[in-house]
């Protein structure tokens, strides 16, 4: 198959991040097993019990080669435009394939299924590597177990593979991406009738905690010793969220909530920063969760890895991205870039598309990387 098809029969499987994705990974496993890859799968269940699996695979022998880093869920699909399809019914209209999860990310994954095909294992000299992962949407659960339990990973750090996340990029060489860390404060007080003595006002502890956290936005915002010039936006974009989800304006609020979701750069102690929200949440009596969910992921623009992959894309310099992936997990990798075929910008939207010039495009190169690192 080439990757339209593959990208197809990919997206015809719901792999909401809510839902297992047990179905398209067992897809996955045996379309590398037909290729001649040996698998691990890697199983756990997330915070609610529900089963998950991870694939990693390797198709040749020896040490280096390439190695490919995907996920198989997606975010959900429940305001999608089209009553002629749904999310995951794959349509091919004009140059665009249409679906859940085509650009972010089984569009890539595809890719690398059609290149990987091109390459017979006797005529490698070095390994091909490819890792699938679950719940990169929703904190890189999936990632982290590969990470402390896979041998296939760890043979691709000690033998220093060639690392790619396949995430959209349109195909340039991504060589830094921010990290991701969320806060979840909450306050408690007593639902009453707000003209009696009876209830207790949740906010009023809250408020003093949120003021903290503006301090923090308008510091990290306005302060450059919290900016990096090399991203776009240079800040943490530390957003603020609130919620008391009181029905009446004549309630006592019984909770408060305040959400802080933030992106770490590369070379940053926030620590400094979640010293502060944890003094701020226990001088006002707050409870407090904070998620470190994935750190930043740089690679010297100069080095000599970035510079051939620019080569091999036919690119002239690499940049970087605001978004996250589970390349922030796999920092044990000495090489890792994020390369891939899509648009972002089609990530996550109702009408999400990848246009079929990317998936072309997207096999070509990843047969490059594999032609270049392990024949």
């Amino acid at each position: 198959m080439d990757a339209l098809e593959y990208a197809k029969r990919l997206v015809s499987f719901e792999s909401s991040s809510y839902l297992t994705n047990l179905p398209v990974s067992e897809f996955v496993e045996q379309q590398l097993v037909s290729k001649g890859f040996t698998t691990e799968q890697i199983e756990f269940d997330d915070a609610v019990g529900v089963r998950k699996a991870n694939i990693v695979a390797k198709k040749g022998e020896g040490q280096g080669g390439v190695a490919y880093f995907g996920h198989t869920d997606v975010v959900p699909a429940d305001d999608w435009f089209s009553d002629e399809y749904g999310p995951f019914q794959p349509a091919v209209k004009g140059n665009k394939l249409f679906g859940r999860g085509s650009c972010d990310m089984k569009g890539s994954i595809a890719c690398m299924l059609a290149a990987a095909e091109r390459f017979s294992a006797s005529e490698l000299k070095h390994p091909i590597y490819v890792t699938c992962t679950a719940d990169e949407e929703v904190g890189y659960g999936g990632a982290r177990q590969v990470s402390e339990r896979s041998q296939l990973f760890r043979e691709m750090v000690d033998s220093e593979s060639h690392g790619i996340i396949g995430e959209p990029t349109m195909l340039e060489v991504v060589y830094a991406h921010k990290g991701t860390c969320g806060i979840v404060a909450k306050s408690h007080g007593r639902a009453a009738h707000s003209s009696t003595r009876e209830g207790i006002n949740a906010n009023l502890s809250m408020i003093p905690f949120l003021s903290v956290m503006k301090q923090i936005h308008d510091e990290t915002e306005n302060d450059t010793d919290w900016h990096n010039g090399e991203f776009d936006p240079p800040t943490l974009s530390w957003n603020i969220g609130i919620n008391d989800n009181t029905r009446a304006v004549n309630i006592t609020p019984p909770q408060s909530v305040c959400t802080v979701y933030f992106r770490p750069m590369p070379g940053q102690d926030v620590e400094v920063l979640l010293e502060r929200v944890e003094k701020a949440a226990k001088e006002h009596d707050v409870e407090l969760k904070i998620n470190r969910a994935s750190g930043p992921l740089y690679m010297d623009p100069k080095s000599e890895y970035v510079a051939q992959v620019l080569e091999l894309a036919d690119k002239e310099k690499p940049r970087t991205v605001s978004y996250g992936t589970d390349g922030g997990v796999f920092s044990k990798m000495k090489n890792l870039i994020v390369f891939g075929p899509g648009d972002i910008a089609q990530a996550h939207t109702n009408n999400e598309w990848i246009s079929l010039k990317q998936l072309e495009l997207g096999t070509e190169m990843f047969s490059r990387l594999i032609r270049r690192w392990c024949c």
